[in-house]
């Protein structure tokens, strides 16, 4: 896991994984099933956008066996994740709870200016 330091916040955590945002390299960290994938900020959108692509309601739907996982490229860091059912779910909390934490911090940035979340 990649833990915080005075560099990195965190934006959001689940049972399943964690999102953190480091100021020194100004990418976003994602913690999902034993990976650690770094992003900068339109890539992290970017692959959000990829999972919530996937039809989870053709997943649980469809009984054939091409429909029992996804495969999810993200050519920049070199890796596919083959994810199931679950899997694309828990990401989905992952992903878009630290895009609600990155659309507000940057809304408060806006209103007040420079600030720091202690």
């Amino acid at each position: 896991m990649y833990k915080s330091n005075n560099h990195t916040h965190e934006l959001y955590a689940t049972a399943k994984g964690s999102v953190y945002q480091c100021d020194l390299t100004d990418k976003i960290y994602l913690n999902f099933k034993d990976n650690v994938l770094a992003f900068k900020i339109q890539d992290f959108l970017s692959f959000r956008r990829k999972v919530q692509a996937v039809d989870i309601h053709e997943m649980i739907f469809n009984i054939s066996d091409k429909y029992d996982f996804e495969i999810i490229d993200f050519p920049q860091n070199q890796l596919s994740l083959k994810l199931t059912l679950c899997d694309i779910i828990q990401l989905r909390e992952l992903l878009d709870g630290a895009r609600f934490a990155i659309e507000m911090y940057s809304m408060l940035h806006e209103a007040l200016g420079e600030f720091e979340i202690i």
